[in-house]
């Protein structure tokens, strides 16, 4: 295979695909960014994302015969937008506001979030089946796996829903626990919670 042919169905196809893929990634936490008020990281992202994505668009146009282009365009497309959710996932950024709706007595949960540091709001309230408890509670989104474990460890069949938050005008997340407060301590692989004095 020679160089030209080499460059024309092999180099410009892969390049087309990797710039897809950064112009992608960029759009998708360029939207991430605007959606948490960041007007000035996600100016700059957008400009890098339009600027890698005139070159993508520019070498499909210039070798319109070339259907591994077309592919390579597409291939970008769809692997961009899975790396770009990869990234926000493992960033983390923002602001989450869980709601927790229990039928069971809620006290041991609440006493233990209260004990860990975590701001929240309980409401004794009437479901459909009966009174229900409804927890309220402002976290930061890396916090979320953490604390639906322990939502599943104290209730497993509690109802939660969660939320973004764009605007917090405090500071509610989890402190560290005071000495001597009430808190738990967890068993052996995080499965199991012992109260402690």
């Amino acid at each position: 295979m020679d160089h030209a042919t080499l460059t024309h169905f092999v180099l410009i196809p892969a390049l087309i695909c990797c710039a897809r893929v950064c112009d992608v990634t960029l759009g998708t936490i360029r939207i991430m960014y605007l959606t948490k008020g960041m007007k000035v990281l996600a100016a700059l992202l957008g400009f890098l994302e339009v600027s890698v994505w005139l070159f993508a668009i520019g070498q499909v146009l210039q070798n319109l015969t070339n259907y591994l282009n077309y592919i390579a365009y597409a291939t970008g497309y769809a692997l961009g937008n899975y790396i770009g959710i990869c990234i926000e996932e493992k960033l983390s950024l923002g602001t989450l506001m869980l709601r927790i709706i229990t039928k069971r007595d809620a006290n041991e949960l609440i006493a233990f979030l209260k004990a860990e540091g975590y701001g929240l709001t309980n409401i004794k309230a009437e479901g459909a089946y009966g009174p229900v408890d409804i927890i309220f509670t402002i976290i930061r989104r890396k916090k979320l796996k953490e604390l639906i474990e322990i939502i599943k460890k104290f209730n497993p069949n509690a109802f939660y829903t969660v939320e973004d938050v764009k605007f917090v005008n405090n500071t509610p997340f989890p402190l560290p626990p005071k000495e001597n407060s009430l808190s738990f301590k967890r068993l052996g692989k995080g499965k199991k919670y012992l109260k402690v004095a």
